[in-house]
């Protein structure tokens, strides 16, 4: 897998800490409005404590949220869990402007947290069918994707130093009894900002963008 060659330039959104629904719907907004020549994005956010459940997730895996929600949404696989200290990208690409099919574009993702993970001279893995990164047997970053007329949006969501209990109370992306880690535990940092940059340079690495900051989209009040 080769690293895109052209350089395209991105902006790079930094929302904070924020709810999970108003970023879903913005970005739902964002690629319902892009048109071929809007930019690429990266928005980077931690969320609110939240379950997800994606289009072919089941009520099953999601065994005892107590006081965490549970939202329903648009991309594709199971239940998994956003909270304090776990940091979720979201790229906003163009995949046909970037000559790049989806399962790519996966692998790239995958292949930007591995390389993250080896700065810190951790080995990490993916698994065939099983989309996300792992440690030994441990899911350390998740991948949930949807692609709409060719352009991306949700993302991935990657264990920096977070309580990880939630995730006991929920079959990790529909596999029971999946175990999964954080960077902090391995020796990694410990905080968001320690951690983020490096993965947005193994991003744009991945997709030949030239990353530039840019202003935090307006978000909606939460319903």
């Amino acid at each position: 897998m080769s690293v895109a060659p052209d350089i395209r330039p991105a902006h790079v959104r930094r929302l904070g800490r924020q709810p999970y629904e108003p970023v879903w719907r913005a970005m739902q907004r964002f690629t319902d409005a892009r048109d071929a020549a809007t930019p690429d994005e990266l928005w980077v956010v931690e969320h609110e404590p939240v379950f997800t459940l994606g289009q072919a997730g089941k009520a099953e895996h999601v065994l005892a949220p107590g006081d965490i929600p549970v939202v329903q949404v648009d991309r594709g696989g199971q239940v998994t869990y956003h909270g304090p200290g776990q940091l979720v990208v979201y790229p906003l690409l163009d995949l046909p402007r970037l000559k790049i099919g989806v399962r790519d574009y996966v692998c790239r993702i995958e292949q930007a947290i591995i390389d993250t993970l080896a700065d810190w001279n951790i080995e990490a893995v993916r698994r065939d069918g099983a989309p996300g990164v792992y440690v030994a047997d441990a899911k350390i970053a998740a991948l949930g994707i949807r692609v709409r007329r060719g352009r991306t949006f949700h993302g991935l969501a990657f264990n920096v130093a977070m309580d990880l209990e939630p995730f006991r109370r929920i079959n990790p992306c529909g596999y029971q009894g999946l175990q999964v880690v954080a960077l902090g535990d391995l020796g990694g940092p410990s905080s968001i900002d320690g951690v983020a940059p490096q993965v947005l340079e193994h991003l744009a690495a991945q997709f030949g963008l030239a990353l530039s900051d840019a202003p935090a989209p307006v978000l909606a009040p939460a319903e």
